[in-house]
């Protein structure tokens, strides 16, 4: 089976940073991910950050810490994060590492 390869398409509107995620988020690809993110973080300084998952097909431990990562940066930022369409799977790595605990972060199906 052939991996994923990770695109990450961004889209600025208001004062919304919306980044769409497709395909598989791993060791690799979160940290490019996390660069192109982080970038356009600082460019537009947005008030929410909405990622989609819904195109996301795999996600480990490296795409839990992109997102971690990403409401840590927001937080400093004083933006919001919104996850928006993650599938049953991720949902249930986000549920056992307590994202809903976490102030910043809402998760919307």
């Amino acid at each position: 089976m052939e991996k994923e390869t990770l695109t990450v398409a961004l889209l600025s509107e208001g004062d919304t940073l919306t980044a769409t995620l497709s395909g598989e988020i791993d060791h690799h690809s979160a940290a490019t991910a996390r660069e192109t993110l982080d970038r356009a973080l600082f460019k537009h300084r947005p008030r929410v950050l909405c990622l989609d998952l819904g195109g996301v097909s795999f996600m480990d431990s490296s795409g839990l810490g992109l997102v971690l990562g990403r409401a840590a940066l927001c937080e400093e930022l004083g933006a919001a994060v919104r996850l928006l369409r993650p599938s049953l799977r991720v949902r249930k790595i986000f549920a056992v590492a307590g994202l809903d605990r976490i102030e910043n972060i809402t998760l919307q199906v």
